[in-house]
């Protein structure tokens, strides 16, 4: 096992709580408390109202075609990009979704790279784990890179019970490791991430021979 390179100072013993209201309840719940904390200094601190939101964890999945030199990334509407006049509200990223319950998120990111794009996984290589705004949101986020063929791969998908309307994009890795380098890619956390694992990838060699081993 590797050494870690960091050990928390405190754990969870260290908060103490006098009072959890759940404010709010809907796509995301709203947690108020009012807790405290221990500081470095060993004293604890004042006691403080804080907000929490949380829901299911997550999982998402760089699809890449090593044969082609392709990316499969989706476009979708996203909310939380309105009043952000500078951007369109339409972001292309990879493919995620939240877990059901009991579901592991190796499966998770199987069963939405069909649902979203359209595309079988054919092997899954583990990138890591991240959470996304730990100063309110408890969501952590399991992140892979999956082997696709993208031959024929494209068009207009998503679960319509969930009114999802996702259009896939077939991409050269080239143009977009390009793009995310010099700024002009906007686009989710989860997103960066993995482009920017596979640039490093790319880069050493080991990419490729991992993937193009099966």
């Amino acid at each position: 096992m590797a050494t870690p390179v960091w050990v928390p100072s405190w754990q969870h013993e260290d908060v103490e709580f006098e009072k959890t209201n759940l404010s709010y309840k809907g796509f995301y719940s709203v947690q108020q408390l009012r807790l405290r904390h221990k500081c470095f200094s060993g004293e604890w601190s004042p006691w403080l109202l804080r907000e929490q939101v949380s829901h299911s964890d997550a999982a998402a999945v760089l699809l890449v075609d090593p044969q082609q030199q392709k990316l499969v990334l989706v476009e979708q509407f996203r909310v939380g990009m309105l009043g952000r006049e500078q951007t369109s509200p339409w972001l292309l990223e990879i493919v995620a979704g939240l877990l059901e319950p009991g579901e592991k998120p190796e499966e998770t990111v199987i069963r939405e790279a069909i649902e979203e794009a359209n595309c079988q996984i054919l092997q899954l290589f583990p990138i890591g784990e991240f959470y996304n705004t730990p100063g309110g949101f408890a969501e952590k986020t399991t992140l892979f890179c999956g082997i696709v063929n993208a031959t024929g791969v494209g068009g207009i998908h998503g679960i319509g019970t969930e009114h999802e309307d996702i259009r896939v994009h077939v991409l050269d890795v080239q143009a977009v490791l390009a793009a995310l380098e010099n700024g002009s890619f906007l686009t989710s956390s989860s997103t960066m991430i993995a482009l920017q694992w596979l640039a490093l990838n790319t880069k050493n060699g080991h990419l490729e021979q991992q993937m193009l081993k099966g």
